[in-house]
């Protein structure tokens, strides 16, 4: 798995899932050598690497340093673009797409009340503590 996510940085779907499955978890892997049963992963930490064994099966969420990318070159992009491209439907697939949420209601939310401006400080804090009841 990856370490992120394409909204935020939360780092949490290997560990989650790991937990769920009850198998062992070894993050942010930058190399990872398969050994019968095992696996050595080794893995970047704050202070540099740690190698860690784990039993197979396993969890991993992988560092950027685990693959080099590989890039189209110019003449297979062009070559990509000649390339037919097969249409099937959801029924071709068996896959049911019937939707399975309901629209209940559709509401506006309440409109907001003007804001009421204070002098000072002193104003504000009885404002909060005897109208608002805040604090």
């Amino acid at each position: 798995m990856g370490k992120q996510a394409i909204d935020d940085d939360s780092n949490q779907t290997a560990q989650m899932t790991s937990a769920l499955l009850d198998w062992p978890q070894a993050t942010f892997a930058s190399k990872i050598e398969i050994e019968g049963n095992s696996a050595t992963v080794t893995r970047e930490i704050d202070e540099g690497l740690e190698r860690i064994k784990v039993n197979i099966p396993f969890i991993a969420s992988c560092d950027l340093r685990l693959n080099e990318p590989r890039y189209a070159s110019l003449p297979n992009i062009m070559k990509a673009k000649k390339k037919p491209i097969d249409i099937k439907s959801a029924e071709e697939l068996g896959v049911d797409i019937t939707p399975r949420i309901k629209n209940i209601k559709i509401s506006e939310p309440p409109t907001r009340q003007k804001g009421v401006m204070v002098a000072d400080v002193a104003e504000l804090v009885q404002k909060l503590k005897y109208e608002a009841k805040v604090i």
